[in-house]
């Protein structure tokens, strides 16, 4: 990964909050991959994307949950993940830090939260 614009993918269920976040990346001056609803579609689309960082919801469509589709993106050695959720309950929270993530982002995903975010992992690089 090299710094500069970054490929995100986004992983969210609700299209109104995905559509929110989407805008918040572009303007920011970096590119939405692609934009899924499951973990499934999110595991397909990883395939061929090579996304920079996974920007994914806790609660999805289909039957696996963000949790368990970043334990298998981890598995895979994937990009890295960060969680935007409003679940913070104790046993939803330590599922989830299980996975070790880059961040937590709180819902509704704020235009400071994603640059926060983008500054973070271009630091690391």
């Amino acid at each position: 990964m090299s710094p500069g614009p970054l490929t995100i993918l986004v992983v969210e269920d609700e299209r109104i909050i995905s559509l929110a976040m989407e805008m918040h990346i572009k303007n920011l001056g970096h590119r939405v991959g692609a934009s899924v609803a499951s973990g499934e579609d999110a595991l397909a689309v990883l395939q061929g994307l090579r996304p920079d960082l996974v920007l994914m919801d806790i609660h999805l469509q289909g039957e696996l949950d963000g949790i368990e589709t970043t334990r298998l993106i981890r598995a895979q050695n994937g990009p890295p993940v960060a969680y935007a959720t409003a679940y913070t309950d104790p046993e939803t929270m330590a599922r989830a830090l299980s996975t070790e993530p880059l961040a937590f982002l709180p819902k509704p995903v704020s235009p400071g939260d994603i640059k926060a975010l983008v500054q973070r992992l271009l630091a690391a690089l």
